[in-house]
């Protein structure tokens, strides 16, 4: 046995040394890559299922647990340990509050089993930031990583196109039934969701992604590497067209912007204006030609008279038939009644507007009466939209008619640590809904753990801005300060994208952000200590 054991130390020892490099590497992989099928329920007639991504972060977490109290890494240097700190702890005491302050939430296990959930998803995400700095040691490393999130994203484009123009099959999370890991089928007007849970996710995550690899396309010197960011941003951005997300578009060109005005301080201002128009033309034209997305910011902005785009069909004719065949329409009410508010309630915009129909509803389903027993030919009935969903479109009044107004009543429940966690789509305490979502993390954080749980979670984000920021002038590497800038720009992007979408809870866009803030903090710290220490080779050597 010592024989064997002593054959195999070395092997061993190199595992024991780079096990979480490996690691972190096959989370950069996967999260992105595996599409949301679940493997089991963790509570029962719950949306949020155990899926294989949450066991591989809890392995690699489990073991950099370990690492950590072999002293094998430490917390030391870690600059978001105390504000993540904080931020654990005051959600934990929201949960506290909800239970027994507000009582928002039931003392009764399958409401406190969803309240703890929900905390216990957020220090997953938290996790993987842990992870990955504690795994990078160099920015040769860093660069390993940015090379393989870039081939990552050629991967997801490649099937979000197959998705759009070949019918393969999407697995989307946008109600109970479909997160099940029903296979579907996009159809003509569907947005294109690729290995994520859902159109909106997949467009944070490529704004991310966008705003790191366009900038660094002008830096690098090997003509591989510029062709390589090249083609996986080009089929990004078509990606992002055919997602029909105008808040990850908008936010997608002000975090271009503000990466090319960070860069200004590095290249001067010619050289990044002239970069930055080219790239901000090329995406409105492109933007204003092809797909969707033109025409919905067309009917925001009244101005339905100048939609000029073309229509982007599948290649094939015929989606794939038979009896297990379900389709994808963003103009069908496709969720249960505990996913989505019902269109027919009391608006806060307006009166509801009789026989009109919002302008991304592409086929109106009847809605159907509160007794369900009765015949579908007996109970239904012609769905009336309000005032704001007409006006607007869907999506939009759902987030003023119902969903931001339950954010603002939490944050009134309890303006210290609101109402809990999952406790905001709920017309009455005792009711379990099967999904979460307010459309707006400001509003979110607000009304789940009030303004103590805000201050802390973009105290956050905010620190991680200021931190690097204030990094920036020192770093002289063109790829570390590029990659800097660009972690930034993204960081507020997502900011922007938050403001419409609940970014920091959707597992995937959540994971991407934590390990790329990983990567920016360890950049930092890297390219700044490598010219201190240069500095004193220097000193001493004379």
């Amino acid at each position: 046995m010592s024989k064997l054991l002593r054959r195999f130390k070395p092997g061993l020892t190199w595992l024991d040394d780079h096990i979480l490099e490996y690691l972190s590497l096959a989370l950069l992989i996967f999260i992105p890559l595996y599409p949301k099928i679940p493997i089991a329920d963790l509570i029962p007639g719950y949306l949020v299922r155990l899926r294989p991504d949450d066991l591989l972060v809890a392995l690699a977490f489990g073991i950099w647990v370990i690492w950590l109290i072999r002293k094998k890494v430490t917390l030391r240097g870690n600059p978001l340990f105390i504000p993540i700190g904080v931020y654990v702890i005051v959600g934990f005491l929201s949960t506290l509050s909800a239970l027994f302050w507000t009582k928002t939430v039931p003392v009764q296990a399958l409401h406190m089993e969803k309240l703890y959930l929900h905390f216990i998803r957020r220090v997953e995400y938290f996790s993987v930031f842990f992870i990955f700095f504690s795994s990078i040691k160099s920015l040769a490393q860093i660069k390993k990583y940015i090379f393989l999130a870039a081939v990552v994203l050629l991967g997801v484009s490649i099937y979000g196109f197959g998705q759009k123009y070949l019918y393969w099959p999407a697995f989307s999370t946008m109600n109970r039934e479909f997160s099940k890991g029903v296979k579907l089928y996009l159809t003509e007007h569907a947005r294109v969701l690729s290995t994520f849970g859902g159109h909106y996710d997949l467009a944070a995550y490529l704004m991310i992604v966008l705003t790191i690899f366009i900038p660094l396309i002008t830096i690098l010197k090997k003509i591989t590497h510029k062709l390589l960011f090249l083609i996986v941003s080009l089929a990004g951005f078509w990606l992002l067209i055919l997602t029909v997300s105008r808040t990850s578009f908008l936010a997608y060109l002000v975090s271009i912007t503000i990466v090319f005005s960070l860069l200004i301080l590095k290249r001067g201002w010619l050289w990044s204006v002239s970069r930055w128009s080219i790239v901000i033309v090329f995406s409105l034209v492109v933007m204003i030609s092809f797909g969707d997305l033109s025409d919905r910011f067309a009917h925001v902005l009244k101005l339905d008279a100048f939609k000029t785009s073309f229509a982007l069909k599948p290649l094939k004719k015929e989606p794939p038939g038979g009896a297990q065949a379900a389709y994808l329409d963003i103009g069908k009410d496709v969720g249960s009644k505990s996913d989505t508010p019902p269109t027919t309630q009391k608006p806060t915009t307006g009166s509801p507007v009789t026989g009109a129909v919002p302008a991304d509803v592409y086929e109106d389903v009847p809605e159907y009466g509160e007794g369900e027993s009765l015949p579908a030919t007996l109970a239904a009935k012609p769905r009336v939209y309000s005032q704001a969903a007409v006006q607007y479109d869907l999506s939009t009044g759902i987030r003023l008619d119902y969903t931001w107004p339950q954010a603002i009543k939490g944050f009134t429940r309890n303006p210290i640590f609101g109402s809990g966690y999952s406790t905001l789509t709920k017309r009455n305490i005792e009711d379990f809904t099967e999904a979460e979502s307010t459309d707006n993390d400001f509003l979110r954080a607000l009304g789940e753990t009030g303004l103590s749980g805000f201050l802390a979670f973009f105290g956050i984000i905010a620190f991680i801005i200021w931190y690097s920021l204030v990094n920036f002038k020192k770093i002289n590497d063109p790829f570390a300060s590029t990659l800097v800038a660009a972690l930034i720009a993204a960081t507020l992007g997502l900011l922007v994208n938050s403001l419409y979408i609940d970014v920091f809870e959707a597992s995937k866009v959540a994971y991407t952000f934590w390990i790329m803030v990983a990567i920016l903090l360890a950049t930092v710290k890297l390219a700044t200590t490598t010219k201190v220490n240069l500095k004193s080779q220097i000193t001493n050597s004379k």
